[in-house]
């Protein structure tokens, strides 16, 4: 059961909060001022505080300022009857968890508040727990998660890493199939041996032959000495070919052959080279499709995919968004010297609505691009840069066409978001509530945008 303060002047208020509060099963205690809050939780643990804004003696923001030194865990909501972008810019700069308006439609609006800070602060001690490498739920080997989706990945890296099956892993670009590569050699008994990877689509065709299979001196011009290929130096071990739909229709003969018979020859040489090796392979294509339209050979796709493995797309798991956006602040943080720790509730909401196209590996940058950009100790919604908005492809002409001189991109689909919640809100009748829900997107979020955008 969580324990609760409220933090207000008002006696009115502070006996509706702790009734309302009461009745859904928390544990309520009131103060009348900011000095009565700060004495109370220096005796007691409080997993949330919701303090007002405007008070005699010490505001609300000088609360917030406080309470980081009494009590750092707990987490504060703010209300206010002078509710502004800037206030709240402040008060999330000085930690505060979120603000709501004094004067709120209903309680619901604030019911759902608090069961998503107590949420939120469940998840806050996870992702600890996952930075200390106590919770082994939370990740195998360098893959993130805890979704359903990815722990059934995880289940199949253990029951194939003990063999020596060939393994295809399939998934869209940014998913983390070379991570799921490693894992497997990690946790196989190959690990002590070379774990070698290439882009089999970032190389030319007639360089990647030599890097595969080596050469002889003396086969081609600049051949000036015998040199091992990547397979060669995989012996014992496992290599990972990625992209290897990309593979050109020559190599793919020479390939089946290795993976037939564990032999090849460097290019220029008479002589068979036997290799115990394991291979794996990943693609962001339908390599079946590929089969069928006869640019990749059936023979191989069959040895290839003796395990396949399927990794969901960042927007099928979005319940790992909060700890990658944990992992990747705290890596960025480290890396460019500065103490950010943490992401506002308005932009987490925002990375939990979009879609990433780019999956993990969007994530990742738009983290990097924040950490470099902010200068508060949290990341704020100004600095995430995202390509979308809500809804905008499904809005968008077929027959739209980009003038010669260019356009504004972040203007254009600011009109559009702020068209469409417009009409959202015509239709709703002015509920932010009902606004929320015919948009899909939290209430939390729709304040965020309503404010950015300026709409009355």
């Amino acid at each position: 059961m969580a324990n609760i303060l409220v933090v207000d002047d008002d006696q009115g208020m502070r006996e509706f909060l702790e009734i309302m509060l009461g009745r859904e099963g928390y544990r309520v205690a009131v103060a009348a001022n900011a000095e009565k809050g700060w004495e109370r939780c220096r005796k007691e643990k409080f997993d949330l505080v919701i303090t007002d804004l405007k008070m005699p003696g010490a505001d609300g923001i000088e609360f917030i300022k406080r309470m980081k030194d009494i009590s750092p865990e707990t987490l504060v909501i703010l209300i206010t009857a002078y509710a502004s972008g800037e206030t709240a810019l402040r008060a999330m700069k000085e930690g505060a968890y979120d603000y709501i308006e004094k004067g709120f439609d209903d309680s619901e609006e604030l019911k759902a508040t608090v069961r998503n800070a107590l949420a939120k602060k469940g998840i806050r001690k996870d992702d600890a727990l996952f930075i200390k490498g106590v919770q082994d739920a939370l990740c195998f080997g360098k893959i993130i998660g805890k979704s359903k989706e990815i722990l059934k990945v995880y289940s199949t890296i253990k029951k194939v890493a003990n063999t020596n099956a060939n393994v295809l892993i399939l998934g869209e670009s940014g998913t983390g199939k070379e991570l799921v590569a490693e894992a497997i050699h990690e946790n196989s008994p190959r690990k002590s041996m070379p774990f070698v990877v290439i882009n089999c689509g970032g190389i030319p065709e007639n360089l990647l032959e030599s890097e595969l299979f080596g050469y002889m001196k003396g086969s081609f011009t600049g051949a000036y000495a015998d040199k091992p290929g990547l397979f060669e130096i995989a012996r014992g071990g496992s290599i990972f070919l990625d992209e290897i739909a990309e593979l050109p229709p020559a190599l793919q003969v020479k390939l089946l052959r290795v993976v037939q018979e564990k032999t090849f020859r460097r290019i220029g040489g008479a002589e068979d080279i036997k290799v115990d090796m394991r291979i794996i392979s990943a693609t962001n294509k339908n390599l079946e499709k590929s089969v069928k339209e006869g640019v990749f050979r059936e023979d191989l796709y069959y040895r290839l995919n003796v395990v396949p493995i399927h990794i969901p797309p960042l927007r099928k798991r979005r319940e790992d968004i909060p700890l990658l956006t944990k992992f990747f602040i705290e890596k960025y943080s480290r890396e460019f010297s500065k103490e950010i720790n943490t992401i506002s509730t308005y932009a987490l909401e925002l990375l939990l609505e979009y879609q990433f196209p780019g999956n993990i590996r969007e994530l990742e940058n738009i983290i990097e691009r924040s950490i470099v950009l902010e200068q508060s100790n949290i990341i704020l919604p100004e600095n995430l840069v995202l390509t979308g908005s809500i809804g905008t492809a499904d809005y968008i002409s077929d027959d739209l066409e980009i003038p010669s001189e260019g356009i504004d991109l972040n203007e254009e689909v600011a009109k559009l978001e702020r068209r469409l919640i417009e009409k959202a809100l015509a239709k709703a009748g002015g509920s932010k509530t009902k606004t929320a829900e015919l948009l899909r997107v939290s209430s939390d979020s729709l304040r965020y945008r309503i404010e950015k955008l300026g709409i009355q």
